[in-house]
């Protein structure tokens, strides 16, 4: 491609010529031809160069218009005479130069009337030779007293501007024996035409100390003073429309500020940002500029979007995330700043941003509360009664419990996710398994990490078989031991070692120490057992599950009514996992049990029995309410939930619509339609294809449910988790670094704000180290292989 246009322009200058021959051009085409400079390695075209036929001096083509006022008007060439002949006058015939690999005859001027000396001719001869980028040797009429060869120096290389007079150039006849540096020529040029008997002389004695690494920032300097002399600078890039220009740093500002964290203000000022907006075109943006007036009115923007989306819904439902780190986060560590971002989901399934509170350290369920109810009424002011309730991360059993207990109407929820992530602790804490599997990993892991012997052979076999080295993911000593984290890691490192483990006790090293270690004894005979690798896979296995399940709520964000049916799933696959391991039963049912107690709200059951998504077909082909899936308690919380809901002089209505809506469920075509489900493109699985038809069945259709319906639309939108934007935690690190600074917290809080309200109107949740994580950073088979077919028969081992 880059040969092609080099070609095309060349004979666009071609024709150019031609016709400024023919009368029809410029007058400086009499003086200037066209030379196309071929590759010497591939001969393909490398780019076009200017020869001036009164002195053969050769310069760049980027702009004929300045190279002959440069070289010919202001006097530079010797031979040009300051009353040209017209251009009609040149006969038509003269063809141009048409390749740069001319032997040193056909650069030889043909004709020169100025008597001039060897010196200068080779100057001359050597402008032509460099620019055609030819390594070539030239000694006309070589004397005995002539200089020795100069080593040719590229202009390219030293980015020097060739619509100047070649300075930086010279003659080589042997690359092998370079004379005097370049760097003299370029110097001792201008000196050439006041002292031409001294030329030589000046060649042979300008020096410098950098020697040949000179030679670039020597071009940069006469470039300099050519550019002060006559300043004709070309515009840097396209010239765009100031609507254009102005549409384009828009879009950049709200590129920074929606990934801010990823990318900060200082990178603006990076020379090669600076440079890519110069060559677009587009002026430099300042990073004041950014942080204060775009920064204000794109947040303003933002706000002003946030607010019409609220003020537009009946009513609503907070979100607050942040108070629990999730899972075992090593970002969170004690005195850190921690983000909590309160949202509002809406009725028709959008979320958005409200604001962001920043805590540290231990957070007073009070403290809590007062947020949460301040939120609430700087939303409705004195309309209360539109928050339907709230979802929260943690203070399930104060700060949530007393708004409810306060404001009747509210419905206010322990996240979904964290009851499921809280069942891995469980399991660590209550679970005999569990426990058996970390004091035999612990004791495992620390023994191959602190013996040298066994480290360096378990070192040699993970380079052997995986092709990298690590030492076993030991808990601190100190580690709480709540948290299930640390040793989920722990094993799943040797899960993923195994192999090397193995071929660790078939070692002569290890035979040594076992020799003198009774600990190594005890764990040689460990792994030789086939329940230590069972137990290891089970305990892994179950985590697994759990995590799984994990993603799968924080990505879907399910509704209240479907928090009975993934309990009772993940019950299900729970006994199957106790069937594969031999686990009884009893004890993981339990640790369930205990956990589902923790988290179940009424409004679960209430939400399960109103939202025609679970209407079960009986055999009269009625669509009916599930309540045989409810346990009698269930049924009375179903009872006392919707009584609560309505006043109380409605209660007896409500319940008597209820009962109606027992016996008569919802038409069969509506039923069909609102649980009609397509695949996802996505991910493949089967989903609702209208998840906002449950809620609107109820606004449409089912208006003979007067009090039912309004407890029902109420119920059926609110979310059963509060997983919702991600910060950056580059963004988490700065501000924690500026928490005492008024400003900086305020620009915190508006950059969060736009970047949180983008996310949320794209629907992505993830951050950018998250998607790293997933994209770059992922491994090249897609899912972690961690037990790396390492179950072998341990009766060969």
């Amino acid at each position: 491609m880059a040969a092609k246009a080099v070609q095309k322009r060349y004979e666009g200058l071609v024709m150019v010529r031609t016709k400024a021959i023919k009368g029809k051009g410029a007058w400086y085409w009499a003086h200037l031809e066209p030379i196309l400079v071929n590759n010497s390695d591939t001969g393909l075209p490398k780019s076009v160069k200017l020869r001036c036929s009164l002195c053969d001096a050769v310069f760049s083509a980027s702009n004929p218009s300045r190279t002959a006022s440069e070289h010919l008007k202001r006097g530079t060439c010797p031979n040009f005479s300051s009353s040209p002949n017209p251009i009609s006058s040149l006969p038509s015939s003269s063809p141009p130069a048409t390749t740069a690999t001319a032997s040193p005859s056909s650069s030889h001027p043909p004709h020169n009337h100025r008597k001039r000396g060897s010196s200068s001719t080779r100057s001359r001869a050597s402008s032509a030779a460099a620019a055609a980028g030819n390594i070539t040797s030239f000694s006309p009429h070589h004397s005995n007293n002539a200089p020795q060869p100069l080593a040719i120096v590229d202009p390219s290389r030293f980015m020097v501007d060739l619509a100047y007079p070649p300075s930086v150039v010279s003659i080589a006849t042997n690359s092998a024996a370079p004379s005097p540096s370049a760097v003299s020529i370029a110097a001792a040029y201008s000196h050439q035409h006041h002292h031409p008997h001294h030329q030589q002389n000046q060649q042979q004695q300008l020096v410098l100390s950098g020697g040949k690494e000179d030679l670039g920032a020597l071009a940069m300097l006469e470039d300099s003073v050519k550019r002060l002399k006559s300043p004709k600078a070309s515009p840097p890039g396209p010239t765009l429309a100031k609507a254009h220009v102005d549409s384009a740093l828009d879009f950049l500002a709200d590129w920074v500020f929606e990934c801010y964290g990823s990318v900060s203000f200082s990178s603006l000022d990076h020379p090669k940002f600076k440079a890519f907006l110069n060559q677009v075109g587009l002026p430099p943006l300042s990073k004041r500029e950014l942080a204060t007036t775009r920064l204000d009115a794109k947040y303003h923007e933002a706000k002003a979007e946030s607010d019409a989306k609220i003020h537009d819904a009946m009513f609503f439902q907070i979100s607050s995330d942040g108070w629990k780190p999730k899972e075992y986060s090593s970002h969170a560590a004690a005195g850190e700043e921690n983000l909590v971002h309160l949202s509002v989901n809406l009725p028709n399934g959008t979320t958005v941003f409200r604001r962001a509170v920043f805590t540290s350290g231990y957070v007073p369920s009070k403290y809590a509360e007062e947020i949460l109810w301040d939120t609430i009424t700087e939303i409705c002011g004195g309309s209360v009664q539109q928050c339907v309730g709230i979802v929260s991360d943690k203070f399930k059993a104060k700060a949530l419990r007393n708004l409810e207990n306060q404001h009747p109407w509210m419905v206010n929820l322990c996240c979904q996710y964290q009851g499921f992530a809280s069942l891995i602790n469980d399991f660590g804490k209550d679970l005999p398994l569990f426990k058996i599997v970390a004091d035999n990993c612990v004791k495992l892991a620390s023994f191959v990490n602190s013996k040298p012997q066994i480290r360096r052979s378990f070192q040699k076999y993970q380079l052997q078989e995986y092709g990298h080295a690590g030492l076993l993911r030991v808990p601190f000593r100190n580690f709480q031991t709540s948290d299930f984290g640390p040793i989920y890691t722990m094993v799943e490192d040797i899960l993923t070692s195994a192999r090397a483990l193995h071929l660790v006790l078939l070692d002569e090293s290890y035979k040594i120490v076992s020799t003198e270690e009774p600990i190594a004894r005890e764990i040689e005979e460990m792994m030789r057992k086939p329940q230590f690798w069972n137990e290891l896979e089970a305990v892994h296995s179950l985590v697994k599950l759990i995590k799984l399940t994990c993603q799968e709520i924080e990505s879907e964000k399910p509704r209240i009514a479907q928090c009975l049916p993934q309990w009772e799933e993940l019950r299900v696959k729970i006994k199957e996992w106790c069937s594969k391991f031999h686990v009884a039963e009893g004890h993981a049912d339990k640790v369930l049990d205990k956990r589902f107690k923790k988290n179940y709200h009424p409004a679960w059951s209430a939400a399960f029995i109103l939202d025609p998504l679970y209407l079960i077909r009986d055999a009269s082909g009625k669509y009916l309410p599930p309540f045989k899936y409810l346990t009698p308690e269930q049924e009375k919380d179903v009872d006392r939930l919707i009584t609560r809901l309505v006043s109380r002089e409605e209660a007896h209505i409500a319940l008597m619509e209820l009962m109606k809506w027992r016996t008569e469920g919802l038409d069969p075509v509506y039923a069909q339609a609102v649980q009609l489900k397509q695949r996802d493109p996505i991910t493949g699985k089967m989903k609702i294809a209208n998840p906002q038809s449950s809620r609107l069945v109820w606004e449409t259709y089912l208006t003979e449910f007067k009090l039912l319906g309004k407890v029902a639309v109420r119920l059926i939108f609110l979310h059963a988790t509060s997983c919702g934007f991600k910060c950056n935690w580059s963004l988490m690190r700065w501000i924690s670094a500026h928490s005492h600074s008024r400003a900086g917290m305020e620009r915190a809080q508006k950059l969060i704000f736009i970047s949180a309200h983008s996310k949320m109107e794209k629907r992505e949740f993830s951050s950018d180290e998250d998607k790293d994580n997933a994209e770059v950073f992922g491994l090249a088979n897609g899912e972690d292989d961690v037990l790396n077919e390492v179950f072998v028969d341990t009766s060969s081992v």
